[in-house]
């Protein structure tokens, strides 16, 4: 299993989840992040406002998928993703394994 994390700008989001509905995924987890690379000092016009890039909001997006369906899955989110502006995102891909446990929370 492959957990495949991509950090995309948020109005691509809802483009890649269609695109991936009918992907076989195991799990997919969205979360709302803040970040910055290579472009920190630059300053540039976000969302009609003036935000420092040092922190540009960002959403990851986190799937799991089967072995052999993670570099189809990141081509996929690469083809949506890529707008050839500076700070499209990234993308990883992680080995993953799945870990059972019984966990009492008491």
């Amino acid at each position: 299993m492959k957990q495949v994390i991509a950090i995309v700008k948020p109005f691509l989001v809802e483009k890649i989840l269609d695109a991936l509905r009918r992907a076989p995924l195991e799990a997919v987890s969205v979360s709302e992040v803040k970040g910055m690379s290579k472009q920190k000092s630059y300053l540039d016009a976000y969302a009609d406002s003036e935000y420092s890039l040092t922190f540009l909001p960002k959403v990851e997006i986190t799937l799991w998928v089967e072995d052999s369906r993670a570099e189809d899955v990141a081509r996929k989110i690469v083809e949506i993703a890529r707008t050839g502006r500076m700070g499209d995102g990234k993308i990883l891909v992680l080995p993953a394994e799945p870990y059972e446990a019984v966990i009492d929370i008491a």
